[in-house]
């Protein structure tokens, strides 16, 4: 029997900018996990995810059609991971297994519903990690999230892959997507082995240090998203709005720019300026596209956080889920707390999940 967990995340700053290649964001990685135990077995083998077992599909009508969107079923991303560790462990000349895997996941509330944490990531890096183990493949982390990138990139089919790299790389991260035109070209002529080993351009994962009394508060407000959905209506706007794109995008490398140095100098009211910054450019993005990204209540966590001094905004798509404040945290954060509460906003008192890593890879 092998386990492995991977953590959930949230995205601090360069949401939908990030899908773009080499557009940088910031992701934090959380202390709650998806945990997979792999036990092999003999003929018949199982996939058990207890709090996946009522998992909601969406679907759209398309004419008197019932289209379902795969990419919102959690039992998809794991079967993408087993097949390419399993297609991985083949090229390495390993004997392929029959077993039962169990899936366990902190990232969602005790009612089944799920707080935006990431979990399709982390489950399918805690997959690739248990079949790494149970395979003896001894993957490093790079060759981790690229696997797990390209298994969880043929589910979803866009994205960044930003949750991916926060699941393997844990605490704070500065993350550039690679191209993902690229690597769809190399996968018709490359084997997996060769992917691995690959230079893969514009990918860049940088750990940073939070400045020591930087608080992270972070909110729900109970209404889900569907992050798939969301980011392809963007990409609406991008077919259809090419030139205030180029601006979106433009602005928000150089905010992601000024944060990263707000991070890399240890300086609060850098980082706070910063998220405060990449709030209004989430606003405009909103008001062009049409696409509702902060959610009335999203805005009424905003504005409290605001009132106690902190710089907030959402976090990932919006449209639902979590938002994030970010504070000194010797100033005194009970009252905001208590405040969201009384807003129907759930405080979820999660920690960053440091991995003790010392570098990561970053190519250019």
């Amino acid at each position: 029997m092998v386990t492995a967990q991977a953590p959930g995340k949230l995205f601090i700053a360069g949401e939908y900018a990030v899908v773009e290649t080499g557009y940088p964001a910031i992701i934090v990685a959380l202390d709650q996990f998806v945990t997979v135990t792999v036990t092999e077995t003999t003929d018949v083998g199982s996939i058990v995810s207890e709090q996946y077992q009522e998992n909601a599909l969406m679907w759209q009508r398309n004419g008197d059609e019932m289209v379902f969107d795969n990419r919102d079923n959690p039992f998809h991303y794991i079967l993408s991971a087993i097949r390419y560790t399993e297609q991985y462990a083949h090229e390495l000349g390993r004997s392929l297994a029959v077993y039962d895997l169990k899936v366990d996941s902190e990232l969602d509330s005790t009612s089944g519903r799920k707080y935006g944490l990431g979990s399709s990531a982390a489950i399918t890096v805690a997959t690739v990690r248990a079949l790494d183990a149970l395979y003896h493949l001894q993957m490093t982390n790079d060759e981790v999230y690229k696997l797990a990138a390209i298994a969880h990139l043929a589910v979803q089919g866009n994205g960044s892959l930003g949750d991916i790299a926060a699941s393997v790389y844990g605490g704070w991260i500065a993350y550039r997507s690679f191209d993902k035109a690229w690597l769809a070209e190399m996968q018709r002529t490359h084997s997996l082995k060769a992917l691995l080993a690959m230079h893969w351009p514009q990918l860049s994962v940088e750990l940073l240090k939070a400045p020591e009394d930087l608080a992270l508060l972070i909110g729900w407000t109970g209404l889900p998203a569907s992050t798939s959905r969301l980011v392809d209506k963007i990409a609406v706007f991008k077919a259809n709005q090419q030139p205030a794109y180029r601006e979106f995008l433009a602005a928000s490398r150089q905010v992601l720019e000024d944060l990263i140095t707000g991070f890399r100098q240890g300086s609060i009211a850098t980082i706070q300026t910063g998220i405060r910054a990449n709030r209004r450019l989430l606003e405009d993005l909103s008001h062009r596209s049409g696409v509702a990204i902060e959610t009335p209540a999203l805005q009424q966590l905003c504005e409290i956080a605001e009132s106690f001094g902190a710089a907030a905004k959402s976090s990932g798509a919006g449209g639902g889920d979590c938002g994030i404040a970010l504070i000194d945290r010797r100033q005194h954060l009970d009252p905001l707390l208590a405040q969201w509460a009384t807003a129907s906003i759930e405080p979820l008192r999660f920690k960053v999940h440091e991995i003790k890593l010392t570098t990561a890879f970053a190519e250019a």
